[in-house]
């Protein structure tokens, strides 16, 4: 009888076993298709006001635009900004690259300055080669000692590698987040200046300090099109172009970087 029971035991902690894997094996299935879903109507309506970009001249470009696009019975928001309008990590200053750790990094006291500093030692170091460092993606910077992945986190939406130009941020392609960097951290002021650009007027930058900011525009764009999904979620796909054509795809514009995630929706836009 105690063999039986043992039988018995053993059989059914088997059986619960199996059964709580092909749970997960379920989950993670309904996971990926739903982050497959997302990243084909992201791409889709990306694709969609891309055509608009590039057939426009460079003189017309637009440095920040959020258009609604309609697609698989979807309403998609679909922003594109210029990529200057980030805090580019191999061109920034120091000064730059302190207040956006200070104010978006949260450091406090001289430590946003001596992260800044190593950041600037960093991209000046040169490999075996003699060629000068660079980082090639944002998540280089967690290369750098001091950086945590918290701290990663809350500086990802600010930051680029790719915006070649002059270092500096145009505040009418910068997002909200960056918005508060140049407002020196005055959340308010940098609402009003986003209620101002998605009003269709241009931001005054002559309140901002004028060594970091540049009213250039170039070829380079990052689009974001939110997915609404209906759990309170929203899907994020992201995708760095350079709006040249390329050759090698044979498509007016050329991807270098492409991102999806999931996030909460916000309760309410900056």
């Amino acid at each position: 009888m105690i063999a039986v029971l043992w039988i018995v035991a053993a059989l059914t902690i088997a059986v619960t076993g199996i059964v709580q894997t092909i749970r997960a094996e379920t989950r993670a299935t309904a996971s990926a298709k739903r982050m497959a879903e997302v990243q084909a109507t992201g791409e889709a309506a990306i694709i969609l006001v891309l055509q608009g970009l590039s057939s426009s001249q460079s003189g017309q470009r637009h440095p920040w635009r959020k258009v609604d696009v309609e697609f698989a019975g979807k309403l998609i928001s679909v922003e594109s900004a210029a990529l200057n309008g980030f805090v580019d990590l191999n061109r920034g200053s120091a000064e730059l690259l302190a207040l956006a750790f200070e104010k978006a990094g949260g450091l406090t006291g001289p430590a946003g300055m001596l992260l800044a500093q190593a950041v600037v030692e960093a991209r000046q170091e040169k490999d075996t080669s003699g060629q000068q460092f660079r980082f090639e993606a944002v998540e280089d910077l967690m290369r750098v000692p001091g950086v945590t992945y918290d701290l990663y986190a809350r500086l990802r939406p600010l930051i680029t590698v790719d915006s070649q130009g002059s270092g500096k941020v145009n505040p009418q392609a910068a997002p909200p987040e960056v918005l508060i960097v140049l407002a020196e951290g005055n959340a308010s002021r940098a609402s009003a200046m986003a209620d101002v650009r998605r009003q269709g007027a241009e931001i005054d930058s002559t309140t901002l300090r004028s060594e970091f900011t540049d009213s250039s525009v170039g070829s380079r764009y990052r689009l974001r099109a939110f997915v609404p999904m209906n759990d309170g979620f929203e899907g994020v796909v992201v995708h760095d172009v350079d709006l040249n054509p390329s050759a090698r795809a044979g498509l007016p514009w050329r991807l270098f970087n492409a991102e999806t995630w999931m996030q909460a929706l916000p309760s309410k836009a900056v």
